[in-house]
């Protein structure tokens, strides 16, 4: 719990690079994520590349922690041959990042979600950037590094959220 409990955002990187043994820990446990009917729609594209990290701060505006990230890990969703009609991916992307996020804060690393889908001018310009074909989908930029600050761990539970049985004031 407590690896949940202290994951933060975090925004300004030590000019370190990031292990490969770190990265491939952060890559499995994204694959270990559950998804709908185990479809498992996940890519990555991991980019160390300091000229691509730029280029992605020039169109995504809340991407500016790449200016100091060593690296950002994109996964993408293969949309070819999903097994159910809806946006079941979307939610099977998102338990996928998280799982990325808790272990980079389990190997002392911080990380920063930044959301590309659905805004189509970020989906369109990142996938141009990575030469992805058109079956795949840029879900989100995970920037990756060295903590080069420390965010307070604040309360957040919240029992006046919780609700039993029906909705109630």
């Amino acid at each position: 719990m407590s690896v949940i409990f202290d994951r933060r955002s975090i925004r300004r990187y030590k000019d370190l690079p990031v292990s490969e043994k770190d990265l491939e820990g952060m890559l499995r446990a994204g694959m270990y994520a559950p998804s709908a009917g185990n479809e498992r729609p996940w890519q990555f594209v991991v980019i160390r590349d300091r000229e691509k990290l730029m280029k992605i701060t020039e169109f995504h505006p809340f991407t500016q922690m790449l200016k100091e990230a060593p690296v950002a890990i994109v996964p993408c969703a293969d949309m070819r041959d999903l097994k159910y009609d809806g946006d079941f991916w979307v939610q099977d992307m998102a338990a996928c990042v998280e799982n990325i996020l808790l272990e980079g804060t389990a190997r002392e690393l911080g990380t920063c979600w930044c959301g590309v889908y659905p805004k189509e001018n970020y989906v369109r310009e990142l996938s141009a950037l990575l030469g992805l074909p058109d079956y795949m989908v840029p879900f989100s930029v995970i920037a990756v590094g060295h903590p080069n600050e420390s965010r307070e761990v604040r309360e957040r539970f919240n029992r006046s959220r919780v609700h039993f049985e029906k909705w109630s004031l």
